[in-house]
Parts: structure tokens; sequence; C-alpha cells
């Protein structure tokens, strides 16, 4: 129900009645009431305005009569639908005409979007909404005061034990519940590693790299060191150069690049670590559960005995983007740090989310959902690889076999640009590797030919539809 400020006035020329019925017209037709809104009983505005209940019922009466309103039997007044009674005085036109403005313009039917190869969204169609729906009334069914309650501010201990275990198992990640620190995303995550780790700490970052993480390094006015990559991942030389205290890398899946490092550059990025008491490894994992060629890529968290490898996870790739929960697997070194900096701070998961997770988790239906998305990943993946075999003679293919994107590199030098633009001609939105390189460094003439093709979100079906269409788009270029 809407409230209505209406101030009345003890102008003798306009009776009270008129004054409320003035209020409320001039109220819908400004589109500041809209239609379907439920407005205050007769009663109860009466009360407010301290008027006698048949002045608002004259009020009311009025505006029904006009149209402005429709009276429903046992449920009170409500606002018609006027759009064309709009008020088009010069105020009201300005105010119509900046709504106008912020409307996005419309594409041309040349330009609609037709399909959005985005390398960061994934298929949600086949996610288990009845089993959550079952789990979550079943919580709900069996709550107590308990479950109700603030909680630990690192997650509840039942959830950590349960990522602890699927850590060890699917990553080989060693770390006990009681080094997790369960948070709303990663966003949240890097605060707190902000107070763990101090201010104004030199962080080196693979160059490209995930460009949020960038973003939020650097609001945290951490001088940030951009170190170039190699095909084995960050280059140690680089960074021993840099003068970095803290290195952001992500040696299982690396963004964009798809870079996997061999366990001899992790042996490197760690004896770097250990050379002093004050650097640590943060390890992004983003994405490790989607392997479709070999074996399972261990952490780098695996490899690491001396305690210098902060392991980040989320559950936003391999359940759901809403899903909104990271965890965070500290050295136990660290952990005096985050309870004396961080204490403070409750936990950003509802517990009742939470303890939905755990249980999806724990009940066996993650594994078999994760199981059913590899293979639906993995049909797209050969799929796309082989409609692209067309696009091979001049176009370098990579970043292939995990994740949820391919690399395309022009053989002919054609630039990021230029295939960007000829792609949107055909309603095809595809994604630029200078998008995920750092600022002042995004004319790199060894990414200026290069655009990511992301098929998370494309079914098989359409998946040749949007190649035909960009193979149309660049036909120049093929």
């Amino acid at each position: 129900m809407t409230d209505l400020a209406i101030q009345l006035t003890d102008d003798k020329k306009k009776c009270l009645y008129l004054q409320i019925y003035e209020y409320i017209r001039d109220e819908i037709r400004a589109g500041k009431l809209l239609s379907g809104e439920k407005l205050p009983s007769a009663r109860s505005l009466a009360g407010y305005l301290q008027v006698a209940r048949s002045t608002v019922d004259s009020a009311y009466g009025q505006l029904v009569a006009e149209g402005y309103l429709e009276a429903r039997p046992c449920k009170g007044y409500f606002v018609s639908p006027v759009e064309e009674l709009l008020d088009l005085s010069d105020s009201s036109k300005k105010l119509l005409e900046a709504r106008e403005e912020e409307k996005p313009i419309a594409e041309s039917k040349e330009t609609e979007l037709k399909y959005d190869f985005s390398p960061h969204a994934i298929s949600l169609k086949d996610f288990p909404f009845a089993t959550w729906k079952k789990i979550t009334r079943s919580i709900l069914v069996d709550a107590n005061s308990e479950m109700f309650a603030r909680g630990d501010a690192q997650g509840d201990i039942r959830l950590r034990e349960t990522i602890a275990r699927y850590l060890h198992s699917s990553r080989g990640v060693n770390g006990s519940p009681e080094q997790i620190v369960v948070g709303a995303g990663t966003d949240y995550l890097f605060m707190l590693l902000e107070k763990i780790l101090g201010r104004h700490v030199p962080i080196a970052m693979e160059e490209p790299t995930y460009e949020r993480a960038y973003r939020i390094f650097q609001s945290f006015a951490y001088p940030v060191t951009a170190v170039g990559v190699d095909r084995n991942g960050m280059d140690v030389a680089k960074l021993q150069k840099s003068g970095a205290r803290v290195a952001y890398v992500m040696p299982s899946h690396q963004y964009p690049t798809g870079i996997v490092m061999p366990i001899g550059r992790r042996m490197e990025l760690l004896r770097w670590a250990m050379e002093k008491e004050d650097r640590y490894l943060i390890e992004d994992d983003y994405d490790s559960e989607f392997r479709y060629r070999g074996k399972p890529i261990p952490s780098l968290q695996a490899s690491d005995s001396a305690g210098k490898v902060i392991y980040l996870g989320t559950f936003s790739k391999s359940i759901a983007p809403a899903i909104r929960v990271g965890y965070m697997v500290l050295p136990r070194k660290l952990l005096d740090v985050y309870r004396e900096n961080c204490g403070c701070y409750a936990s950003t998961v509802s517990r009742i989310d939470q303890r939905i997770l755990d249980e999806f988790i724990r009940d066996g239906y993650f594994g078999r959902y994760l199981n059913k998305m590899r293979k639906i990943y993995r049909e797209r993946h050969d799929y796309l690889l082989t409609l692209l075999s067309p696009f091979e003679k001049n176009f370098r293919i990579s970043g292939e076999n995990a994740g949820l994107h391919l690399l395309l590199a022009s053989r002919r030098g054609v630039t990021e640009e230029e295939l960007l633009a000829a792609a949107a001609r055909e309603g095809i939105r595809l994604y630029g590797m200078s998008q995920a390189c750092m600022e002042g460094k995004r004319r790199d003439p060894v990414f200026r030919d290069t655009v990511l093709l992301g098929y998370g979100a494309i079914e098989k079906g359409d998946l040749k539809e949007g190649i035909d269409l960009l193979k149309k788009a660049w036909s120049a270029y093929l």
C-alpha cells in the first residue's frame, strides 16, 4: 500500500476534499502513482489527515468517477491504468524526457543482439531447482532458534567441514575447517585479505588478468604491478624485479589465456614466496571443476608445505552466480592475524543458505550436478571446436580443454576492434582480450588481435547458428 504525503492548507477558496482529489490526480498524471498501486483506505487516510471520513470519501468518489481510481469490493482503492491521461504540462514533459534519456537506445534490427558469447556466463537451464527447493523446505520445517542466531564469523562449522573435505578430495587442498573463511563472494574475501595482509601492500598480477580483482586491489590503494605471462604462466624472473610482496595467480586455468601452470613453474613461485617471511601467493581457483582432457590439475596450495598460499574458491560457476558463496583457506600463520583484525566482521552469508549448500554437497546432489554439467560443457566445447575448424587457417585457437571459453587470435593481424565490430554488425557479442589487460597496457601488441569466445550459456543448436553468423561477419578475414 502506498502512503500519501498530502499537505492540506487553510485556503478557503479550495475545500479540503478538492485538495485531496487534486493531489492524488496530479500524482497519477505525473506517473508517481503507478497503475495497480493500492491507496490507503478512506478511514486510515482520514485519520492521518485529521479530517472527516466523508471528506476523503468525496475525493475518492470523484477520482473513481473520472477513472483515475477503481474501487474493488472488500479490497480498497487502486490506481487505474491511465497512461493516456498523463499530464503533458511543461514540468511533466521534462520529467518524461528525462526518463526517456535514461533508457538505453534501442538497437536497430541490423545490430540487434542475437548471441552473447560471454566468457563469464554459465548454463542454468539444467540446475536442479526442484532439489534445491526440497532441501530449502526441509530445512525451514526443521528450523529452530539456533539457525536464526548470528553464527560464526568464519561460517558455520558444518559447511566448513564439508568444504574442507570437498577441496581435499577434488583439489588436493590441505586445510582444516578452522582455516576456512566463508563469505558472500570473492569481493568480500578480498576485503578481508586487505585487513589481513595490511595496507599499501605491493602486489603483482598476471598480465592479462581478472580485471575485477585488479580493480578491487586498486581500490585498496595497493601498488599493482603487471607481470607478463609466458606459455607456463607468470614469469618469475619478472616477478623478482617487481618488488611485490604478494602475487595473485590462477595456476590451474589462467584467466583469460587458459594457461595451465606446470609443476616446475609452481615450484619457482613457491620458492619466491619462501625467500621472505612476509611474501604470499593468492591462488584464485575460479573454475577448476571444468577440465575436459586428462586428469584434474591439483591446486598450487596442494604443493605448499611452508604456509605461503592463500587459496580462494567460489561456487558461482560450479553451482550458480546467485549462490554468492565463496571461501578462503588461510595459512595457519595468518589465522591469528585474521582473528585479531577481522574478528569484528560478521558472516556475510545467511545461515539458512549455508545449511542449504551444506546439505546439497553432503547428500551428493552437488557431485551429480557437477558431473552432469561437465558432460554438457564438454559436448559444447567439442562441438564448438568442430564448428571453428574453418577458422583455423587464419585464426589461432587456444585455451581449449578446460574452462568455459576459447581464444581466437587473427593470424593476419586483424585487430581486436575490427573483429568485435564486424561481429556486432551481425548481432554477435564477443569480448576482447584488452578487457583483461591492466590500465595503461591495453595496446599490448601481443593481445591486440585476440578475442574471447565463451560457450557456457549457449546450447549446441544455438552455437551452430552463432558461429555461422560469425563466419559471415568475418568472411573478409577467413
